[in-house]
Parts: structure tokens; C-alpha cells; sequence
């Protein structure tokens, strides 16, 4: 096992595979034998993996998440992270050490800042998700909230870019662009991930705000997270590269626009 490296000591970036690398599959199959036959089967098309809390939880969770680095995999830790400071601070100061590329915390301010502390100069970005995407307006409304999904994503992504962040979890059908040039006027870079990718066609699951690949890249999102497209279906390799195919398409159009 490579030595821990702490979080003053910013770590090299795995190599380059073009636009593949934008493309993070969400592992969130029942157990880490599934997390791993899916990993191994996508080896040679897919370069970065999102864990979730459940599979945290599994026997065996450390063992993947080693693999992943060891093989110079980016890995992308969802953990929602919404705790006291020293927590929090603590939680992104290992997943630095460890050599994480991504980990995901609460756009509240003192999460946002002790996160960016904890990460010091190493290279993990600490992206924010301003709002689920399984809420719409109606859920905004149920919970007493007078503002539309994209009020709330404009004014939680530009507090939480105050406070250090690096990137926003939004969905395809976001304002992306609005969110981009929100940060590019205060003289800062936003990356932004995306759930909810969906080729035409498919199921939408328990995303209410949603899109297509050729969406989320024509909307400028820098990640597409992509999970049951992919392992739901009976060619998962086929699968993951037909959607790399659909961001080359929408890619190579924007650039001939």
C-alpha cells in the first residue's frame, strides 16, 4: 500500500484520456463485489468512479477505494457532508491524504470553509451541492421555500463560491451557464458535476430535474455522473461508451457553432 500522502503536498493528476474523463460512474450497486466486476469490466473506458455512503458501510469498502488510487483512478466521495467543523475538517484532511479527487459537502458556510481547510493545498476539489436534484418547485413549496430552483441554486452556489468551494452539483436542465457566469464575474472558476444524465429515452428514476448527455455538456457541465444508464444495463461497457459517444457528438458541435 503507497504511504499517505498529507494534505500540504498537492498529488499529481492521473493521466489524461480525453473526454472520458468527464464521464464519473456512480457505483451505486448493493455490494462491493458488484462495485468491483463493474469497475473491472469499464477498466479500459472509464477513468473516474463516485462512491456512496451505503457502500461506506460494506465489508471490503477500503480494499476498492484502494484499487481505484492505486490504478491512478479518480475517485469521487458523495458524502453530503453536513457536520460540526472539526468534522468536517477532519473528513476532508483523509480523503486529501488518501489522494480523493472529489468529495461533496453542504453549502452551508462553516461546512464549506472547514472542508477547505481540511483539503489545504492538495489537489481534492471540494464540490457543493446547492440543491438535490430529486427536488423540484412543488418540493420547494411543500418545505415553505417562495423561490424557484433556480433562484436557490444561484444564491446557494454564490455563498458557497464565497466560502471556497470549487464546484456545484447541478442538474443537465440547470442553468449552467448562469451559474458559470455568476462566478466568472466575481474572477473565479466554478466546475460543475451532473446527476441525473439520461440518454433519450430512459428511465429518469428519482431525478425530477434532469437532462441528456448532449445536454449537460451543451449546458457547460465539466462532469457528467452517470449510474444506472450504465450498470442497469445488460452492457455496461456498451453503455458507458455510447454515452462517452453522445459527449464527443455534443462536444464537436459546440466547437463547429
Amino acid at each position: 500500500m503507497p504511504a499517505s500522502r498529507g494534505p500540504e503536498t498537492a498529488r499529481q493528476e492521473p493521466p489524461v484520456h480525453g473526454i472520458a474523463d468527464r464521464l464519473i460512474v456512480a457505483l451505486d450497486v448493493p455490494t462491493i463485489d458488484a462495485a468491483r466486476n463493474l469497475v473491472a469490466s469499464l477498466r479500459d473506458v472509464v477513468f473516474a468512479f463516485k462512491i456512496g455512503f451505503h457502500l461506506w458501510l460494506a465489508e471490503g469498502a477500503d480494499e476498492l477505494i484502494q484499487g481505484l488510487l492505486r490504478e491512478e483512478r479518480q475517485v469521487f466521495i458523495d458524502a453530503k457532508m453536513y457536520d460540526i467543523e472539526n468534522t468536517v475538517k477532519l473528513a476532508a484532511s483523509t480523503a486529501a491524504q488518501r489522494g480523493i479527487s472529489f468529495i461533496t459537502v453542504h453549502h452551508n458556510e462553516k461546512v464549506v470553509r472547514a472542508a477547505v481547510e481540511g483539503r489545504a493545498a492538495s489537489s481534492l476539489k471540494i464540490f457543493v451541492v446547492p440543491l438535490l436534484t430529486m427536488f423540484d418547485e412543488q418540493n420547494l413549496r411543500d418545505m415553505g421555500i417562495n423561490r424557484t430552483v433556480e433562484e436557490v441554486m444561484i444564491r446557494n452556489t454564490e455563498r458557497a463560491l464565497d466560502f471556497g468551494c470549487d464546484g456545484v452539483i447541478a442538474s443537465p436542465s440547470d442553468n449552467i451557464q448562469r451559474i458559470k457566469e455568476m462566478a466568472k464575474g466575481k474572477g473565479k472558476q466554478l466546475l460543475v458535476a451532473t446527476p441525473g444524465v439520461r440518454p433519450p429515452g430512459a428511465e429518469t428514476n428519482d431525478h425530477r430535474r434532469f437532462g441528456t448527455p448532449a445536454d449537460a455538456i451543451r449546458n457547460g457541465a465539466d462532469y457528467l455522473i452517470v449510474g444506472r444508464p450504465i450498470y442497469g444495463e445488460p452492457d455496461p461497457v456498451k453503455a458507458a461508451r455510447d454515452i462517452i459517444s453522445q459527449m464527443e457528438t455534443a462536444t464537436r458541435t459546440m466547437v463547429q457553432a
